[in-house]
């Protein structure tokens, strides 16, 4: 064991080039990508988990993907899963304790992929996800990116899993300060996550390099590039009228998404308006918001699509809409929906946050952050201005694009992969305590 692992060492030493012809030619990095999460389940993280990999390797790389048990596969790419635990079977969304014990696997996964494998750079999703892979590419000497999509603190308390005033909401503060404060370089998804990482938790403004949620405008795209047979029947298909008004949502069912704002908002826009529906498309709690729905008189309206994929139907499915809807609550997470929705030329109503003025600029409608009145009267509007739509889609694709973003995360690898050569060759160049002695 000893001297696989020290083979592994000699293998892993940085090399940034190889050369040919006399030039010294990138070559192709392998990446181990850790994914805290059951990677592929068609929302959040796991989209920008799945692009992210997806421009690396039209890029020439190579990436490993070790992620939970449980999730879709995706065709081409290299996914290694952890051993299953058996009192916990399906999908974790959002906090709990039982991802302890994934996590606990798949630090044991990644030890093991690392062990027999040679890797360039760890790239790293989430504060667990930095972890298991601050710890383990310290022993095997391979730098790390940390992928950072909101304050693992915050996050707990807006899924209502951690109290502030909490004796273990203190322990996990400073566990994560020393994560942030760990990886060399550190992709918030948003400036809004770069400001928290510099202002609440003094990180290096050199690590911190923004790396935006983009979006694939040549797969999201407007209603009018479709064929009108294929918009009606998926239409058809809701059983939604061919005259009416549909409102979209693509994403997670929770509290914390707005999604029962969302349902009193909408039955605020039929107190006004006869010729609306809201497609509501996502998952969990999908007989929670059904019945609430029931309860405000509008179940009628309001059609639950359950998950739907990312790959294969969202693109088609949004484009059937007139306007779209975010009404994230959180300030610290990232909102990547609101991206797919500009592609699509949708006009676009969120809460006022952040994120959501990074992204929409100065063409997006903000409600007032949870009030579900502000909401449905923004709605209203946008339906009434479907012209903000094509503004939003010029916006996406100039300024978030995938190939871009793949482009910054390389020059990142490259950097670090430059810095750890110089040390190890230091290293090996620095004549010990006990050599000087000798001599």
């Amino acid at each position: 064991m000893r001297n696989a692992f020290n083979e592994h060492l000699q293998e892993s030493a940085p090399v940034a080039a190889e050369v040919s012809g006399g030039t010294a030619k990138l070559r192709p990095y392998r990446v181990l990508m850790i994914a805290p999460t059951s990677f592929f389940a068609d929302y959040g993280c796991h989209v920008r988990i799945y692009e992210e990999v997806r421009i690396l390797e039209q890029l020439g790389h190579q990436v490993t993907i070790v992620t939970y048990r449980n999730g879709s596969d995706v065709p081409g790419f290299d996914i290694r899963r952890t051993l299953p635990i058996p009192w916990r079977r399906y999908y974790e969304v959002g906090s709990s304790r039982h991802k302890i014990a994934f996590d606990l696997l798949l630090g044991l996964k990644t030890w093991q992929l690392l062990l027999w494998r040679r890797y360039d750079v760890i790239h790293a999703h989430l504060h667990e996800g930095a972890l298991i892979g601050l710890l383990l590419g310290r022993l095997f000497r391979i730098p790390v990116v940390f992928d950072f999509q909101g304050s693992l603190t915050e996050e707990m308390i807006d899924h209502n899993f951690l109290q502030r005033a909490s004796r273990f909401y203190h322990l996990l503060r400073r566990l994560e300060r020393w994560i942030d404060h760990s990886a060399a370089v550190i992709f918030p998804s948003s400036s809004e996550g770069r400001r928290i990482l510099l202002e609440k938790f003094g990180c290096d403004a050199e690590t911190v390099q923004t790396l935006s949620d983009r979006v694939d405008t040549d797969i999201f795209q407007p209603a009018n590039t479709y064929a009108l047979e294929t918009l009606q029947s998926v239409r058809a298909q809701f059983g939604i009228p061919a005259d009416a008004k549909v409102i979209v949502y693509l994403g997670l069912l929770a509290e914390y998404q707005g999604t029962g704002l969302l349902l009193e908002a909408m039955q605020r826009i039929l107190w006004q308006r006869s010729d609306v529906y809201l497609l509501l498309m996502g998952f969990p709690g999908l007989d929670i918001y059904q019945q609430k729905a029931v309860e405000l008189g509008i179940r009628e309206r309001v059609i639950f699509t359950g998950r739907v994929s990312y790959r294969e139907d969202a693109a088609r499915y949004l484009a059937v809409g007139n306007v779209a809807v975010a009404p994230k609550l959180s300030l610290s997470e990232s909102a990547g929906k609101l991206l797919n929705y500009m592609a699509v030329a949708l006009p676009t109503v969120a809460f006022d946050t952040p994120v959501a003025r990074e992204y929409l600029g100065l063409h997006g409608l903000l409600a007032e952050r949870g009030n579900a009145q502000s909401l449905a009267e923004k709605l209203i509007v946008a339906l009434e201005s479907p012209e903000l739509g094509m503004a939003l889609r010029q916006r996406a694709v100039q300024h978030f694009s995938w190939r871009a973003a793949g482009e910054t995360i390389v020059a990142a690898y490259t950097k670090l992969m430059g810095t750890a050569q110089k040390r190890d060759v230091q290293k090996r160049d620095t004549p010990s305590v006990s050599a000087s002695v000798t001599k």
